[in-house]
């Protein structure tokens, strides 16, 4: 089973992709992994949701909520970024631009003079890295070979760096099972109270939101959907009950179950 990612090879990304299949393909940018999976073209995508330090992956969030797909699977992964370069003499250091958040404070205060670029992805940069000597690049340091060298290692500003990611496959494959559910809301609406009535939905029936996002809906300014993630699977009564009170809310609008899951760790 071919899975597609972030490319190209390398990417943290990659290596959350192969604890699915080693056969991975590459896109790069998540909306175009979304959409090879909602097609048909590619049986499971790897997408980034949320990294410890930066936050929810905003266009992961737009690209799921467009499509036609499932969420079968999270894997969680720790983020360990080396600087590579092919010696100490750089003055830029290109990366994506989490990676480059997730270094600030290194980066500001060990090379407060250089440029930096954000690129496409972490392999990206790296290959930057590789084909010019004055560019540095932040990658996981398996990344480094005869032509680059680990200049620093572990340069993200917080040692629990870790990063979460969504298997995505197509809509036929959305399960109620699994531990975690996640689904999208788009209430068409705008009143006092209509967050706070979303959230009762879940607290009144002793269920944890672990994830909680607002993303604009495109439609008009200060119109809002919503992404939530809870502890329950879709099977549960309590999540049955919860989302039929979010439907009822959101009757102007609608609610996608994205599907229930489980989680795994990959330490690579």
């Amino acid at each position: 089973m071919q899975v597609v990612t972030l490319g190209p090879e390398g990417t943290y990304s990659h290596r959350a992709a192969r604890a699915v299949d080693e056969d991975v393909a590459f896109r790069e940018s998540v909306s175009a992994i979304v959409a090879a999976v909602d097609n048909g073209e590619f049986e499971r995508g790897v997408v980034p949701i949320e990294n410890s330090i930066e936050g929810s992956v905003t266009e992961t969030l737009d690209a799921i909520a467009d499509a036609d797909i499932a969420v079968t699977e999270e894997i969680v992964t720790p983020i360990r970024h080396a600087l590579l370069a092919q010696s100490g003499n750089f003055d830029t250091v290109a990366s994506h631009s989490q990676a480059l958040a997730q270094c600030r404070s290194y980066l500001e205060r060990e090379y407060p003079d250089a440029t930096l670029e954000p690129v496409a992805s972490t392999a990206k940069g790296v290959e930057y890295a590789r084909e010019d000597p004055t560019v540095a690049g932040i990658g996981h340091p398996d990344n480094a070979d005869d032509d680059l060298t680990v200049v620093a290692e572990d340069i993200q500003d917080r040692s629990s760096n870790s990063t979460r990611f969504f298997v995505v496959a197509p809509a036929a494959e959305r399960d109620e099972g699994g531990g975690k559910s996640t689904v999208v809301v788009y209430p068409n609406a705008n009143y006092p109270g209509l967050l706070l009535e979303l959230l009762e939905a879940f607290a009144e029936r002793d269920i944890n939101l672990s994830r909680i996002e607002s993303r604009p809906s495109g439609n008009r300014l200060g119109d809002y959907l919503f992404h939530i993630d809870f502890e329950a699977g879709l099977y549960e009564d309590r999540a049955t009950e919860a989302l039929a009170d979010v439907e009822a809310i959101a009757a102007d609008g609608w609610v996608k179950r994205l599907g229930s899951y489980d989680r795994r760790h990959v330490v690579d």
